[in-house]
């Protein structure tokens, strides 16, 4: 198998974990085990929790000490074993507990999966900005299969979810052995302590573009679980008045379109990094959250079907924009030997502080909607798509970057 094909399994693999659980999760906890609104954004804000420290842990550890592709097998394995413990408890609080370790082994390897991409890549000499999204895109494959899968088994609601992604990630993490070698390294001659420890990739901060980039990169993370915490509850709430449309009784299929949608913008961003820069990209994604959300408030199952349909293509240019364009503008603007920090401390801003906060900021606004077994979801969607527009209003007049099309044409160190 060619080193390409290889890569390519491996963000298959490494997406479809998450995809069999993360959609999905929510009918589970709401419908089956009876979790609040309050509860429901705990167990997604252990992702935050976790993203706070652990990527950048292990992107040191892998920048450092162990091979990044051994580095990524080990959590994986650990993760699944997790999964499988998690999927017996009923308890909320032994619930979150659970989650939040596994979290705290599966984050680190979004980071992982994308410096060991890059890394045998550039082994191989290739260019990254125009090699990796092509490969980037089967892990959104991957993540649409495995939602199809949960949703045609029957398993949107039930446990067996987990149990299978526990699987997946046993398979994915022996997989993770058999790539090509990523060593970590080797800290030259009187480095300082500070350096020796991996902590390199902080010193971003001193540049005000790169501050300015990670803020805002935490503030968009609080929007990325938002949907994968409550779409499926809020389809779900269509249970009594809209029985029998298609979006009631196969949900996880309605919410996969956003993720087919990834699958196509994901190949888009060379275009649109090379030709407009990272600034209007990001100014695009989050744009385009203000649309995910607001065409959320005024959809449903029934007769605002496309609503809801255009909702979730718009979301493919929201997260893919951001998060994937984000990543490789970090991987331009970092030197190789802090990689995988760089990597780390990206994760540690969306998918750390800021899916922390949007994990809990969330709950509490669903909580304030309701009444009773009764949600006021207009109003929560359109809360949240208030929350981005402001970010978009004022994105322009703080980040100051002039684009080069030419620095973008092969990201390598």
């Amino acid at each position: 198998m060619g080193i390409k094909n290889r890569l390519v399994l491996l963000n298959f693999l490494q997406f479809f974990v998450w995809g069999s659980w993360l959609i999905s999760i929510g009918n589970y906890l709401g419908g089956t085990l009876h979790f609040s609104g309050s509860q429901i954004g705990a167990v997604f804000s252990t992702l935050g929790i976790a993203s706070l420290f652990m990527p950048t842990l292990m992107g040191i550890v892998a920048d450092k000490w162990i091979n990044a592709e051994r580095v990524l097998g080990a959590c994986h394995i650990i993760g699944g074993a997790l999964l499988l413990y998690a999927s017996t408890i009923s308890d909320p609080n032994a619930f979150f507990w659970v989650m939040l370790l596994n979290s705290m082994f599966y984050m680190p390897t979004i980071a992982l999966n994308n410096s060991v991409s890059y890394t045998i890549l550039e082994q191989k000499g290739h260019d990254i900005v125009k090699e990796f999204p092509p490969i980037r895109v089967w892990g959104t494959i991957g993540f649409v299969v495995a939602m199809w899968v949960v949703d045609l088994c029957g398993w949107t609601s039930s446990s067996m979810q987990l149990i299978f992604s526990a699987a997946s990630a046993f398979v994915l993490g022996i997989y993770a052995f058999t790539l090509a070698k990523c060593p970590p390294i080797k800290a030259t001659k009187g480095s300082s302590l500070f350096s020796t420890l991996g902590l390199d990739a902080f010193v971003l901060f001193k540049q005000r573009k790169m501050f300015v980039f990670f803020l805002f990169a935490m503030f968009l993370g609080a929007a990325l679980q938002i949907t994968n915490a409550f779409g499926g509850s809020f389809l779900e709430s269509f249970k009594t008045t809209l029985p029998d449309s298609f979006g009631v009784k196969h949900s996880n299929l309605l919410l996969s379109v956003s993720q087919i949608s990834e699958t196509l913008f994901i190949l888009t961003i060379p275009f649109f990094l090379r030709r407009f820069g990272i600034k209007r990209v990001m100014l695009i994604s989050i744009f385009a959250w203000v649309f995910r959300f607001g065409l959320f408030a005024f959809g449903d199952p029934g007769s605002r079907l496309p609503l809801l349909v255009l909702s979730m293509i718009i979301y493919g240019m929201a997260f893919d924009f951001f998060n994937i364009s984000g990543s490789l503008f970090v991987e331009k603007e970092t030197p190789s030997n802090i990689r995988a920090s760089a990597q780390g401390l990206f994760m540690f801003m969306t998918n750390g502080l800021g899916a922390m906060a949007g994990g809990y900021c969330s709950g509490l606004i669903v909580d304030h909607f309701t009444s009773g077994d009764v949600r006021d979801w207009q109003s929560i969607w359109l809360t949240f798509s208030a929350y981005v527009l402001v970010l978009g209003l004022i994105f322009p007049f703080v980040f100051k970057y002039k684009h080069d099309p030419k620095a973008l044409e092969n990201i390598s160190h």
